[in-house]
C-alpha cells in the first residue's frame, strides 16, 4: 500500500527507522566529520608579535624583531586556514610559539645546518618556514605530497614574500635527485626510511637532521644496521625546550658513500620538481 504522504515519504528512512536507527543523530555525526577545530581567537599580526615577544622572553628564547614579526604573520596565516584545512592541533598562540616556533628554531642554537636544505614531509611548513625566516638568504626546499598543504605553502610564500624557497609538490623518494647538502625532518617517518628516500638527493658529506623524541633509540639502531654502508651517525643531542618538560633528541646522520641511482620509472621526475 502506498504511503499517504508521498511527497515526504522515503523508503530508506522507513527502513532505517524500522531498525531503530535515529537518523537525526546520524546526520549530526555526519555533519561533524568534515569540520575541524576552530581557534577561539586569531590575533592580528601586531598583537601576535607582542604576545610572541612575551612568550619568547619567558622561555629565554632569542629571536630578532624582524624574525618575530614574520613568525606572527605565519601564525595568522596558519590559523586563518585552520578551520577548513586542519593543519595543526595547536590553536593557542602560546602552544604554537613553544611547540612549533621554538621547537623548530632552537636546533639552530645546537647545530650548524647545511644548505641547500630540504624539509621532507613539511606539512604546513614545519620546520621549513621558521627556518626560512631565520635564514632568508639560504636555499630551502619544502617537500610535501598532500595537495592542500602544497597550496597553503604556495600561499604563505606569496603572502610573506619568501625568496629562494622551492616547494616540491610530491613525496620525496630515491628518484628525487635535486642536489642538497642538508635534509631535515620533524617526526614524519622512521630514520631508515628517510635515509633511503633521500640518499640520491643528498650530497656526499651532507647531513640528515632528525627532530625526534627521547624514544628514538630503536630507530637509530635499525638505521645503523641497515644503512651503515652509506651513512654514519654523526651526532645525537638530547635537549629540552627551554623552561618546559618537553624532551627532544636531534639525531644527525652523515652521508659517506653514494648509492646507485634507481631505474627511472614512468611519470617520475628525476631532477627538479619544484615550482
Amino acid at each position: 500500500m502506498a504511503h499517504k504522504n508521498k511527497e515526504n515519504y522515503s523508503p530508506y528512512k522507513a527502513r532505517q527507522e524500522s531498525k531503530g536507527i535515529d537518523l537525526k543523530a546520524t546526520d549530526r555525526v555526519s555533519n561533524q566529520r568534515g569540520t575541524h577545530k576552530k581557534p577561539e581567537t586569531i590575533y592580528s599580526v601586531n598583537e601576535a608579535n607582542d604576545r610572541l615577544l612575551d612568550i619568547f622572553r619567558n622561555h629565554d628564547f632569542k629571536c630578532s624583531h624582524e624574525e618575530r614579526v614574520k613568525l606572527a604573520h605565519f601564525y595568522r596565516l596558519l590559523l586563518e586556514n585552520q578551520e577548513h584545512k586542519n593543519f595543526t592541533r595547536l590553536l593557542k598562540i602560546k602552544d604554537i610559539a613553544i611547540k612549533h616556533f621554538i621547537d623548530c628554531l632552537i636546533l639552530t642554537e645546537i647545530c650548524e645546518l647545511k644548505f641547500p636544505l630540504i624539509d621532507v614531509g613539511t606539512g604546513p611548513g614545519f620546520p621549513g618556514i621558521p627556518l626560512k625566516i631565520r635564514f632568508p638568504k639560504e636555499k630551502i626546499l619544502l617537500g610535501e605530497g598532500v595537495q592542500k598543504r602544497v597550496e597553503f605553502l604556495k600561499h604563505v610564500r606569496e603572502q610573506m614574500k619568501l625568496e629562494n624557497l622551492d616547494i616540491i609538490g610530491r613525496n620525496i623518494n630515491p628518484h628525487f635527485v635535486y642536489p642538497v647538502n642538508g635534509v631535515i625532518t620533524r617526526a614524519v617517518e622512521d630514520v631508515t626510511n628517510t635515509l633511503k628516500n633521500t640518499i640520491n638527493c643528498l650530497q656526499l658529506g651532507g647531513h640528515v637532521y632528525f627532530m625526534k623524541g627521547p624514544g628514538v633509540d630503536p630507530e637509530i639502531d635499525k638505521a645503523q644496521n641497515e644503512m651503515s654502508e652509506f651513512f654514519k651517525l654523526y651526532k645525537d643531542i638530547s635537549y629540552d625546550l627551554p623552561k618546559t618538560e618537553n624532551h627532544r633528541r636531534l639525531v644527525i646522520f652523515e652521508k659517506i658513500k653514494h648509492a646507485e641511482l634507481p631505474e627511472e620509472e614512468d611519470n617520475d621526475i628525476l631532477l627538479n620538481d619544484s615550482f
